[in-house]
């Protein structure tokens, strides 16, 4: 039975709920337990082709030549395609918002990029014949090199996975190698912290394993439309993906799905679509194709690989004065939707606790592994996981009680984020106090006692100073030609990409600033490794502004930059999603 603690945010909750909490039957439970719930592959169709596909055995690797000459003689074969059949051949699943390049093939043309990545698919009668036409492809390989470290990749030299990215790294908004946030003067609070703790954590990918693997069957239907049963969790995003590779109107598809036998955001990809829509119209017959278990677990989707480092200011009473974060994201051979992680990621960025000092580099990677792709909260989920570890590590170093220490460091109603919100809604001082509560963790008085209501706002409220570089700008610390000479000034807000940014007005008796700081375009070149006996580049000693700084001039408004999907996914952007 859920408890609803409705003495809690009474004055800012409906508690006159009519679902939660309460003993509702789901729509879709009947269908379910008796069997009557009809899923993709339930739907039965005459002259039904089953697609394989032959994927490449090897990491990297150039293609010399490809013959297909025997299989399209094998019995039972109705048709082969490569990837000169594909009318589009190339795409991104966030392109359709503008976000990103197209940078995957459906089917690999000149290389594969990872192993099992589709290079032929076989459409004959029975899926015993399509297996077996599709020993007979044969396809010549030159081997490439191969990089499979994130920190590798972005190194000089390595590796060029993705041509479409040749520094091995997603380009926001084609010029940024990375999601950037700065609060305040990290390095600064560093120096005068009592304790500095840093440590690395590590994800692995992670498979789904949905009970129904991913899967597709597409049919002819009146009016040269098609029929197309899929169990994609984002049914639009199918379509209009489909419809971009196959090169039709979306209108010609039908769609029809919605019951998902498990996804978990590993159906999100559109991996049977597209080919399977693609068979139905060059044959003029019904196709199915569905990844077998093998195939789920080898390639389909993972959860990205996602390495994390934390590093934090500690003053003895407890509090946390600084975080630095750099995070990279494991992409795989190609982007899908690592580049949105690394948004949410840096949307996440202190996690729930008010630090008045904060930085944050996360950099989306490219490997010679199978793609990524969403997973249940995929770029909050990881870094979450490793910034808890990382509390009961400062909690042991403050010697305090791990959920004391949680309670202390909580944001409170007022406070201000780095983004430059001001957080609303707090609530993780009495999710740990209930927590406390029913695991009979002993706590203080004094934590029992505190609220989110209360404690915050006041100087939590106030944006503070972030340093600038000698060219005005929110600069890398590893490109800076000599230290900082400007500080942009507290109360500044936040600095929307591709925009002037806007300055609130006068505060604390402080006139509005009239410098205009902007973001710096990152030089061509790949960050340095990570090297745990050297404090990373942009948390080297603080640089000091100088005291009689020449005004800098008011820069040119930058031309217009294409304006991307990233504006839509996270808040950090100051846009709702549309």
């Amino acid at each position: 039975m859920l408890e609803m603690r409705k003495e809690i945010f009474a004055d800012e909750r409906d508690d006159n709920l009519n679902v939660v909490g309460k003993g509702v039957q789901r729509q879709d439970m009947p269908g379910h337990v008796t069997a009557r719930t009809r899923f993709f592959d339930d739907h039965a169709f005459d002259g039904l082709l089953h697609l394989k596909l032959v994927r490449s055995p090897h990491h990297h690797a150039r293609i010399r030549s490809i013959d297909v000459s025997a299989a399209e003689r094998a019995p039972g074969v109705k048709r082969v395609l490569r990837g000169a059949d594909v009318p589009v051949n190339k795409n991104t699943l966030l392109s359709l918002i503008n976000f990103g390049k197209d940078d995957e093939p459906t089917l690999a043309v000149d290389k594969v990029r990872y192993k099992g990545e589709p290079v032929v698919a076989i459409l004959a009668d029975s899926e015993a014949e399509a297996l077996a036409a599709r020993k007979l492809v044969r396809v010549e390989y030159d081997l490439l090199p191969t990089v499979f470290d994130v920190e590798e990749a972005l190194k000089p030299g390595a590796p060029v996975v993705n041509e479409t990215y040749p520094g091995n790294y997603f380009e926001y908004h084609q010029r940024f190698d990375h999601q950037k946030l700065r609060f305040g003067d990290v390095e600064a609070a560093f120096a005068r912290a009592d304790h500095v703790i840093e440590h690395r954590y590590q994800m692995s990918p992670i498979e789904h394993a949905p009970t129904e693997t991913n899967g597709t069957i597409a049919a002819p239907d009146q009016n040269g439309r098609y029929l197309v049963h899929s169990c994609a969790q984002g049914l639009f995003f199918s379509l209009d993906t489909t419809a971009k590779i196959v090169n039709v109107p979306s209108n010609q598809l039908h769609f029809v799905g919605g019951t998902v036998g498990g996804g978990f955001g590993g159906k999100v990809d559109s991996l049977t679509e597209p080919l399977t829509v693609l068979g139905a119209m060059l044959t003029g017959r019904p196709v199915r194709y569905v990844l077998d278990r093998e195939e789920e677990m080898l390639y389909g989707s993972p959860r990205g690989a996602e390495r994390i480092y934390v590093k934090d200011g500690l003053m003895r009473d407890g509090r946390i004065v600084a975080r630095y974060i750099r995070s990279y994201f494991d992409a795989g051979a190609y982007t899908r939707l690592s580049s949105y992680a690394a948004i949410k990621c840096t949307a996440h960025v202190p996690g729930p606790y008010s630090i008045p000092n904060v930085a944050s580099d996360i950099y989306v990677a490219y490997t010679n592994r199978c793609p990524s792709t969403a997973m249940r909260g995929f770029g909050v989920t990881a870094v979450d996981f490793a910034l808890e570890c990382q509390m009961d590590r400062l909690a042991e170093a403050a010697n305090m009680d791990p959920v004391e220490f949680r309670i202390l460091n909580a944001y409170r109603d007022g406070d201000m984020k780095p983004h430059r919100r001001v957080a609303k809604n707090t609530a993780l001082v009495e999710c740990v106090q209930v927590a406390a509560e029913k695991a009979n963790w002993p706590i203080s008085e004094q934590a029992r006692r505190a609220s989110s209501l209360t404690g915050g706002g006041g100087e939590r409220a106030q944006i503070p100073a972030t340093p600038l570089d000698e060219r005005g700008q929110i600069g890398r610390p590893d490109t800076r030609n000599g230290p900082a000479t400007q500080t942009l000034p507290a109360g500044t807000t936040r600095i929307p990409l591709s925009k002037q940014p806007v300055f609130e007005g006068a505060r604390d008796g402080k006139p509005a600033p009239v410098q205009v700081p902007r973001y710096e375009a990152p030089p061509r070149q790949n960050p340095p490794p990570y090297d745990p006996a050297i404090a990373p580049p942009s948390l080297q000693p603080a640089y000091q502004p100088a005291a009689s700084a020449p005004p800098l001039p008011i820069p040119p408004a930058a031309p217009a930059q294409p304006q991307h999907g990233a504006v839509r996914f996270s808040s950090v952007f100051g846009t709702r999603r549309r």
